[in-house]
């Protein structure tokens, strides 16, 4: 069974937060001294209520009054005009945190900063408390990972575990995160599923196929280069660029 690395193993544990009434300055001064662009804001069980990021803390400089009291930017709806105006945490921050588990798999933390336009997470436990915090950087690290662990995976994981073929049946190269399958297969619907598999390894940017068939199990027209004619047993080539 492929395993993938999960939110807990990539995290930034035991994050720095802050309380509700924690003012506008020292948030500031906290960003700057731990090099983070946002911190969680916790209620007195350590369970995360909001997040203030430096988007968050610059909207009180771009609502500032310029000189004599003219107006530097234009009128603010109220809720953002609030927000300007705050000097606390409580204030400051954007709420409800979304949150992750350590559970979770890089996927499902990305969908998440995605559906909600967010760049980080907080990462809770069983109880809802603050375990640390997961940013899109540290999401992007899996695609450090080297390419012979890449290959090593898919060989012995994908090939081997999950369908059941000799290690060499299919012929496996990595470059950069790319993966390249040559040989031939016993069916032709066999192609599309062991690329999602191959594309469902951590670190694989794209799949190309160029694998031959057996037997055309798909009932679909051949693809018109490379290949014997049908019925030869030597099949036909995949086409390329699967991504």
């Amino acid at each position: 069974m492929m395993r993938h690395r999960l939110v807990g193993e990539l995290m930034t544990p035991a994050a720095v937060s802050v309380q509700r009434g924690t003012t506008f300055k020292e948030i500031v001064r906290l960003l700057d001294e731990y090099d983070i662009t946002a911190v969680p804001v916790v209620d007195g069980e350590g369970r995360p209520v909001g997040v203030v990021s430096e988007a968050d803390l610059l909207r009180k400089q771009a609502g500032r009054t310029g000189a004599l009291g003219r107006l530097s930017a234009p009128r603010l709806p109220p809720v953002e005009q609030e927000k300007v105006d705050a000097g606390t945490a409580e204030g400051l921050m954007s709420s409800p945190a979304v949150c992750a588990r350590p559970g979770w798999t890089l996927v499902q933390a990305a969908r998440v900063m995605n559906r909600h336009r967010i760049k980080r997470l907080p990462v809770v436990d069983g109880t809802g408390r603050l375990l640390g915090i997961v940013s899109r950087g540290d999401l992007l690290q899996v695609f450090l990972r080297r390419d012979r662990a890449i290959t090593e995976e898919i060989v012995e994981d994908v090939l081997v575990r999950t369908l059941g073929l000799r290690p060499s049946a299919v012929g496996v190269e990595t470059t950069e995160g790319r993966v390249v399958l040559s040989g031939t297969v016993d069916r032709r619907s066999a192609v599309p599923v062991l690329v999602r598999l191959c594309q469902g390894v951590d670190g694989v940017v794209d799949v190309e196929p160029r694998l031959a068939w057996a037997v055309d199990d798909t009932g679909e027209e051949h693809a018109p280069s490379g290949g014997a004619s049908p019925g030869t047993g030597t099949g036909r080539r995949a086409g390329t660029g699967a991504g």
